[in-house]
């Protein structure tokens, strides 16, 4: 198989950067990182079109084929880069499997309020951090996200899935809206988070380095 590239934005705080980031990091193959400046409009410049389709990051390219949209290449990544050898991004039971496609689904679809108010560029940046309580719809968003987290992780040894998948490092970046804020969530969602802020994949994304300083939130 060709080498692959992942296109991301040059601040490195994009979710859905992040999951690929992430499921490429626990299938342990090379890749190299590329970053477009969005404020800039390069996503709209014609070679990354030609090579995106929809000009939007994240883009995987491996040779001639490319494919964007995290979710796409999350997929992608699992029927190509096969268990074993490989780690699995996704459970491999049917039902788990739909359970973690639900909850990434569900974390790009929902949480509108507590999206716009706790951006995840507030998790990188310290300029970012919030100045004021969350206002009703957010916190309803905020309730929403610890009540299905807590679900998720009760009865299983506090994990949502039998063995780890791509969809815990995305609930944790969720639930680490939060956090970084200074909302308070329940000791066990903050000692889930912090545990899986320290898996291997997750610390390579916090490490890598921002335009701007980056404020360890987590010791």
């Amino acid at each position: 198989m060709a080498p692959f590239t992942l296109f991301g934005e040059r601040n490195l705080d994009s979710p859905f950067v992040f999951t690929v980031f992430v499921a490429l990091k626990e299938k342990g193959v090379p890749f190299t990182l590329r970053f477009l400046d969005l404020s800039r409009g390069e996503q709209r410049e014609a070679p990354f079109v030609a090579r995106s389709l929809t000009a939007r990051v994240p883009t995987l390219s491996a040779g001639d084929f490319s494919l964007s949209e995290s979710l796409a290449i999350v997929e992608y990544l699992d029927e190509t880069l096969l268990a074993p050898p490989h780690a699995r991004a996704l459970p491999a039971g049917v039902e788990e499997r739909g359970r973690a496609r639900q909850l990434l689904g569900w974390l790009r679809s929902d949480l509108a309020a507590l999206r716009r108010e706790r951006p995840t560029s507030s998790i990188f940046f310290e300029h970012e951090r919030a100045t004021s309580p969350l206002g009703d719809a957010a916190r309803a968003d905020a309730e929403k996200l610890v009540r299905v987290a807590s679900t998720l992780l009760a009865g299983r040894n506090g994990a949502p899935f039998s063995s780890w998948s791509v969809a815990e490092a995305d609930l944790a970046i969720a639930l680490m809206r939060l956090i970084a804020n200074g909302d308070e969530v329940p000791p066990a969602i903050a000692e889930y988070v912090a545990a899986q802020w320290r898996r291997p994949s997750i610390a390579a994304w916090v490490a890598l380095e921002r335009p701007a300083t980056v404020e360890a939130i987590l010791a």
